[in-house]
């Protein structure tokens, strides 16, 4: 049976495998490719979330893609103005029309003869099967399980008479007008969640179980409106890129040598912006160090200011149960509540639940080692995105697709069809994220690992990867190239754009 065969087959049609298509057109112009997006629209994370003020963590000179400027003023954007710039991006590039939507990718099996990935999806629109070649497999699907998030046991929660909700699947025309609402949480999306609610709803607690750094940002950055004034967009954007690259850098790298000092930076920052006598540490000081798990940002400090007006309040507790008419603690008090939205986290999930066979081997990710961050020990002609955890993730995005074009140009050169991570001599191993977040600690075990020193270490420092990714060797002692062994089996037709 003929089957679609393309050179590179991206999986993902979200803020990095878009940019992964884009990379494709500008760096490798002769090489074929398709995008394969289990859900029926461009944008990811951007279009699947839309509870009140989802927003960016990051800046979105950072979080843009390196080779499109961002124009919009507000440097910390909302969800729906990513999204339209995703899409916007995929249009402009003419990306849209490689994309095959409602396609769930659920297997690939990798033969080493053929120098080929047969990969296998799943239409989730007319539940046929459909299967595809390809050279190379560009993941791009983050690590994040879409389906369904993190949600613990709530102790008596079917007695509860309001509703529930868990922001991953916010309702659509959901009306929190004049209502009570406790969201459980002190993540991002708690800290984005609030004071969005805060401005239409009765009052909104956020219940949290520890306190979460929380660090107020301008939501406009006055230096990027001062060069756009002056220069071309994509003069000023390179130029803000850079000096928001170097500042975040230089905040993790301070956290990491001296975290007391930022600590209470951080300590300080919060305390001029709450009321007089508030009970900062209870509230707002964590038991761990900065960047021990990531900043949550409050764009012009509305968080802040939420619970300076009344607003919102921020309660630090545990929950013994839930009543009838709200959430009881384990101290006593009950809040009342006619709505309590679950921001407990998300569930991660590797290659997006795909499962991945080398020679007919099933391949344990658990039991891989990543190489520079992007590849995995033992399998072949196979690239994923993990942006970073310290910055922006569209930064390590943009390094990876660059890589994966260098890698693609140079077997092109050589003559060579594969490219094979291999595992670092020593034995020594730790885990791929080094966060000690409630959704990494939960997952951790079940995701690749990484070696102890280059290329098998991931730097968490842009600068530095930027001259490993883009300038460094690509014949290393990390990777082997080889020839197929066999006669390439005939394509049947080249991959069509279907939409």
């Amino acid at each position: 049976m003929a089957r679609d065969h393309v050179d590179v087959l991206i999986v993902g049609a979200g803020l990095s495998g878009v940019g992964a298509a884009c990379h494709l057109r500008r760096d490798c112009p002769g090489k074929t490719y398709a995008v394969l997006e289990a859900r029926g629209a461009i944008g990811g994370t951007w279009d699947l979330f839309r509870y009140p003020g989802i927003r960016s963590d990051s800046d979105m000179f950072t979080l843009g893609y390196s080779f499109r400027p961002w124009t919009d003023p507000k440097a910390i954007a909302d969800g729906d103005s990513i999204r339209d710039y995703v899409r916007d991006t995929a249009r402009e590039y003419g990306v849209e029309e490689h994309i095959r939507f409602h396609h769930r990718v659920v297997r690939a099996e990798w033969d080493s003869a053929t120098a080929r990935w047969t990969v296998h999806a799943h239409r989730v629109d007319n539940g046929q099967d459909v299967v595809l070649t390809c050279s190379f497999l560009f993941v791009c699907t983050g690590y994040y399980r879409y389906d369904a998030g993190y949600t613990p046991d709530l102790p008596g929660v079917d007695r509860f008479a309001g509703e529930v909700i868990h922001p991953q699947h916010w309702p659509d025309g959901f009306d929190h007008i004049g209502k009570r609402v406790v969201v459980i949480g002190s993540g991002a999306t708690a800290v984005t969640l609030v004071p969005a609610m805060a401005r239409r709803a009765a009052h909104v607690t956020m219940l949290q179980r520890s306190p979460t750094y929380v660090i107020a940002l301008p939501s406009r950055d006055v230096v990027a409106d001062a060069l756009r004034r002056w220069l071309p967009p994509a003069a000023a954007h390179r130029l803000v890129r850079w000096k928001n690259v170097l500042l975040g850098t230089a905040n993790f790298q301070l956290s990491r040598r001296a975290p007391k000092l930022v600590r209470s930076l951080l300590r300080r920052a919060a305390k001029g912006r709450l009321p007089a006598g508030y009970d900062v540490d209870r509230h707002f000081s964590p038991r761990y160090d900065p960047w021990d798990q990531r900043l949550c940002v409050a764009p012009d400090g509305d968080l802040f200011e939420a619970v300076r007006t009344g607003r919102a309040s921020v309660v630090t507790d545990t929950i013994d149960t839930f009543t009838e008419r709200g959430v009881r603690l384990a101290r006593g008090e009950e809040l009342p509540a006619d709505v309590v939205v679950t921001a407990t986290g998300l569930n991660l999930l590797a290659l997006g639940g795909m499962t991945v066979a080398v020679d007919g081997v099933d391949v344990d990710l658990a039991g891989t080692v990543a190489y520079k961050g992007m590849m995995l020990s033992g399998v072949p002609n196979l690239a994923l995105t993990i942006g970073y955890t310290n910055a922006s993730w569209t930064l390590k995005a943009d390094l990876v697709a660059t890589y994966v074009c260098r890698l693609l140009r140079h077997l092109d050169a050589t003559g060579d069809q594969i490219v094979t991570p291999v595992a670092p001599p020593d034995g020594r191993r730790t885990p791929l994220i080094d966060l000690t977040s409630g959704y990494v600690l939960r997952s951790v075990a079940t995701l690749p690992r990484q070696g102890s020193r280059a290329p098998w270490r991931l730097h968490q420092n842009y600068p530095r990867d930027v001259l490993l990714m883009r300038h460094g060797r690509l014949v290393d002692e990390g990777v082997r190239f080889s020839r197929a062994t066999a006669a390439l089996p005939s394509t049947g037709t080249t991959a069509n754009p279907v939409v």
